[in-house]
């Protein structure tokens, strides 16, 4: 009896429309919005007000249509704003 969970949208393994690809040698270059972002994420870390665990939690509970359409650091900065929410620091009309 197999009793392994069904993999959700974030789960892309084995998937073959998103079969890896050639890597390119060199990281592309990070736009002023993606080095914002995560200089967001070290400070929110250093101050023990976040942590990868929970921003990676965030990131996977993503409504596919989202998961699909945000950027990859848009992603993040979504779910950081989602963890400070939980965590009651912030509001979400704090943050919009």
């Amino acid at each position: 009896m197999d009793t392994a969970p069904a993999p959700t949208h974030h789960d892309l393994g084995g998937n073959p429309k998103y079969r890896c690809t050639a890597v390119e040698p060199e990281n592309p270059a990070l736009n002023d919005f993606d080095k914002r972002v995560d200089a967001l994420r070290v400070v929110l870390r250093e101050k023990g007000l976040i942590t990868t665990d929970e921003q990676r939690l965030r990131i996977e509970s993503l409504p596919p249509e989202e998961y699909f359409g945000l950027s990859y650091y848009e992603k993040w900065l979504k779910a950081m704003a989602a963890v400070l929410v939980s965590r009651g620091i912030v509001t979400w009309e704090d943050v919009s």
